[in-house]
């Protein structure tokens, strides 16, 4: 009850100086005056006091409620952060998982395709030693008494044919030896299949033995350069310079089987990390020209969507602005 103090002395003072002017009834009619206006005030202060303090008692009562909404707000938030981070993971591990699933179904028909060639070319050999064959019989003179002919073998490039018997005496049944041309150089035909050379380098890729692989695939590009897994070789050798953080070297990996093998089915996938190995050497305008390229000719594709989210992560329209 605060001012009481000096309400009260004030009030005695006043009674005092009243006391010292008035009669003595008067200053009984005065002092009980007094003494009333003085409780009355006392109680008016009191009841002041007990509404303050009411007051404060909701006031502290609303700012609690206030501090726990938004401590409650705060947790709700933080929840929701938690969550959208990870569908984002969730979704980005997906994506993942989805574009390693068609890169390993893309190199799995790749595999199939090199099967089907080597099988044709198989085909195609049998089909000319029969065609040579056929040839030599139809040569051969129709007497009675000829001998069977024999089939023909095929001999190296780089052997020449027996020579013929001499006319001094020499037996006629007995071929001369091959002669070797000693300036001859090995061929495609001296590689192993195309699809065994592919096979091993590819494997020793997933090994990562990635200097012997980039080897491997080198020595298939030089051996069948016209082969479309020679196309599948640069865009591995692209992939072996990216990891091994060159990224000038895979974006001309990437280039060759992009201008030299159009229908080869990892061109999405070349034109995808071409652009990104382009923004990892701060060429943004060419990575970004790259992946829209990329999105423009294939839309449909994984690597499409991938280059759309990567565009999209750095602020980028998918199309240029006009």
């Amino acid at each position: 009850m605060f001012h009481s103090r000096p309400v009260r002395f004030a009030a005695v003072a006043l009674l005092f100086a009243g006391l010292s002017s008035l009669p003595a009834h008067a200053v009984s009619k005065d002092m009980i005056q007094l003494q009333t206006q003085i409780q009355q005030l006392q109680d008016a202060v009191a009841r002041l006091q007990q509404s303050n303090d009411e007051r404060m008692g909701v006031m502290k009562d609303l700012v609690q409620q206030t501090a726990d909404a938004v401590n409650k707000m705060s947790v709700a938030v933080n929840g929701m952060e938690l969550r959208l981070q990870n569908q984002q993971e969730a979704a980005g591990a997906k994506s993942d998982q989805l574009s390693g699933q068609v890169q390993s179904l893309n190199d799995t028909l790749d595999e199939l395709k090199a099967r089907m060639a080597r099988m044709e070319k198989t085909l195609s050999d049998i089909q000319n030693q029969q065609q040579s064959a056929n040839a030599i019989l139809g040569n051969l003179p129709q007497g009675t008494g000829a001998p069977a002919a024999a089939q023909p073998q095929t001999q190296p490039s780089n052997v020449l044919p027996p020579t013929a018997p001499s006319d001094n005496g020499g037996p006629a049944d007995q071929p001369a030896a091959p002669i070797t041309r000693p300036d001859a150089k090995p061929s495609a035909s001296d590689a192993p299949p195309v699809a065994d050379m592919y096979r091993t380098a590819y494997s020793d890729y997933m090994g990562a033995k990635y200097a012997l692989a980039s080897s491997e695939f080198d020595d298939l590009i030089k051996a069948y350069p016209d082969d479309n897994l020679a196309g599948n070789a640069y865009f591995y050798i692209g992939e072996i310079n990216s990891k091994t953080q060159k990224p000038t070297a895979a974006v001309k990996s990437y280039d060759h089987l992009l201008e030299r093998y159009p229908d080869n089915a990892k061109i999405p996938a070349a034109h995808l990390h071409k652009g990104e190995a382009l923004l990892a050497m701060k060429q943004n305008d060419a990575g970004i020209r790259e992946l829209r390229s990329l999105i423009q000719r294939f839309p449909q594709s994984p690597e499409a969507s991938q280059a759309r989210s990567k565009l999209n992560g750095m602020g980028v329209p998918i199309t240029p602005r006009r």
